[in-house]
């Protein structure tokens, strides 16, 4: 069956907060034309300094952010969605929709990825690129599907930053909205003992046991589709939850009772513009330890108060 992609338009400027707005319409991932800054960004993901005409060429001031939508889903409901939260925060837009199959969903938006490097440590290599070098660092390697989670994304590299900061050997991490599986992927081989991913979206945690098959961690990573407060017990070194504030402030009552006095509680996805409704709801129980930023996108970590 067809699946529809919907591309919404907006200004460049508003692109962050669109964002923001358009990964609440699906589980799994979106993918953005943003050319505002092309040639930083080339040099940053790509590694090059020659970039194709046909990209010079693309419009500078209009982002298109791809939204697809399966064949279980409403893409009418979720068309009305962006439109009317995109009137509520006075964004200019312009919703298109066509239909594709699920495999020219996936090799449209493959194109935008290559390997990355995050932070001191990782480099995240998207399975079907083959030209690049390690350089020293520890290789995850990535099939996302159409699961949250690639690399290439601010609220993603912040996370996988912190993780980088924050596992230690032996650690036990819990990973909320797996997605494809990049953190608790990571965390594992950043020498965390185990991992835990879950994932309302049956697709995401399919995929994320895939990755953790790919690379050679599966033996130590548990996927489970369902609900955090449902579905899992027990408390854990690090918690990860990158996924969007309205989320975040939901699991804001669950979230305590799996941590212990030492555990470090990673919360990404966060817009600036959302950054205070995140902070309040948080429970007067945990204390924020750590504050990072990139791009309007924000990642705060905490901890128990003592």
């Amino acid at each position: 069956m067809d699946w529809t992609e919907i591309i919404a338009q907006v200004d460049s400027r508003d692109v962050e907060q669109a964002e923001s707005i358009a990964v609440m319409t699906v589980p799994y991932g979106i993918y953005t034309e943003d050319y505002s800054e092309l040639e930083d960004e080339v040099r940053e993901i790509a590694r090059i300094d020659l970039i194709d005409e046909e990209l010079l060429a693309k419009d500078r001031k209009t982002a298109r952010i791809h939204i697809y939508i399966s064949p279980e889903d409403n893409p009418a409901e979720a068309t009305a969605f962006l439109e009317e939260r995109f009137r509520a925060e006075n964004i200019s837009f312009k919703i298109l929709t066509d239909k594709c199959d699920v495999e020219s969903c996936l090799d449209n938006w493959k194109k935008y990825f290559y390997p990355i490097e995050i932070g001191e440590k990782l480099l995240i290599r998207p399975v079907w690129r083959d030209d690049y070098d390690p350089k020293g660092r520890i290789v995850l390697h990535l099939e996302p599907g159409i699961a949250f989670g690639t690399g290439t994304h601010e609220t993603t590299r912040l996370c996988l930053k912190a993780l980088e900061r924050y596992v230690t050997d032996g650690a036990t991490v819990l990973d909320v909205g797996c997605g494809s599986g990049i953190l608790a992927v990571a965390s594992l081989l950043l020498g965390a003992k185990s991992a835990v991913g879950i994932d309302i979206d049956e697709l995401a945690v399919k995929a994320s046991v895939e990755n953790a098959e790919r690379n050679g961690v599966s033996d130590r990573y548990t996927a489970i589709h369902g609900n955090l407060a449902n579905e899992v017990t027990g408390t854990y070194d690090i918690i990860t939850a990158n996924i969007v504030a309205d989320a975040i402030i939901m699991l804001s009552g669950d979230i305590e009772k799996h941590m212990h006095r030492d555990t470090v509680y990673i919360m990404s996805g966060i817009i600036d513009s959302r950054l205070d409704d995140v902070l309040n709801a948080l429970p007067g129980s945990l204390e924020v330890i750590e504050r990072t930023e990139d791009k309007g996108w924000y990642c705060i970590i905490a901890k128990l108060a003592t």
